[in-house]
């Protein structure tokens, strides 16, 4: 990339040239197949070393399509398999040098059984307490602890529902800045006071004996769900003043 020290407008111009995108191009590119994509999650991905942006003079990432295509292949091995960084860094390493590499089998896939198209549901996963502390790299203290102020929970036969492992990505997201467990109760006490009036909600259909509007009781909670999460991040967004990406 060509070196000059005026910066600014230059940047643009270097990076017009060249074909390369800014952080915020890179956002939108991935937001319809990754709509929880962040640009906090993509500086994250880079400090861990699984992407490798340029810079420009004045220090602005810049991404090559290649770079995207590499993001893009990350998000999809966390997202579909539930893998720990250091797993897919050795698998996109292998993958560089040619190497033919088969994936673990974590969460969704299973004795190489291919799951149907329409499959939607992570809540119908079922994932082990051995996969879990993998995928969420994490010891067995880690998870006593979190088990013990609620943020995490075994199922009643002792495995853990596959969204399990984002929320212990997120609560080791939050103490890179210093968020102890002991201090997310507030937010699991919230979780479940929005989850009781959603199934307040819905649960006249739940109980009715039409098997019809059963299945609408459920695609009513995927719903208020949705809203109620969105609601929740509007109001912290409020709270502090702040906009998100």
């Amino acid at each position: 990339m060509l070196q000059t020290p005026s910066g600014g407008a230059r940047d643009g111009a270097v990076a017009a040239d060249s074909g390369l995108m800014s952080i915020g191009t890179v956002l939108n590119a991935l937001r319809d197949e990754f709509p929880e994509v962040t640009i906090s999650k993509i500086r994250f991905l880079e400090s861990e070393g699984l992407i490798e942006p340029q810079r420009t003079p004045s220090g602005y990432r810049k991404f090559s399509p290649e770079d995207v295509e590499r993001l893009g292949h990350v998000l999809r091995m966390q997202r579909d398999h539930y893998l720990p960084l250091k797993v897919i860094r050795e698998h996109l390493d292998a993958m560089g040098r040619g190497e033919a590499v088969a994936l673990p089998v974590v969460g969704r896939q299973r004795d190489g059984e291919a799951l149907p198209d329409t499959f939607e549901a992570p809540t119908a996963v079922r994932i082990g307490r051995a996969e879990l502390l993998v995928a969420a790299e994490i010891g067995e203290r880690e998870l006593e602890e979190w088990e013990s102020y609620g943020l995490i929970a075994a199922l009643p036969d002792g495995a853990y529902d596959a969204e399990t492992v984002t929320v212990a990505a997120l609560v080791l997201e939050l103490g890179r800045f210093g968020i102890e467990p002991r201090h997310l109760r507030v937010m699991k006490a919230a979780a479940d006071r929005e989850a009781g009036l959603v199934d307040q909600v819905v649960a006249p259909l739940k109980r009715h004996r039409n098997p019809q509007t059963r299945a609408h009781a459920e695609a009513r909670t995927k719903e208020l769900a949705g809203l109620t999460v969105k609601l929740h991040a509007a109001l912290v967004q409020t709270a502090l003043g702040v906009r998100l990406p």
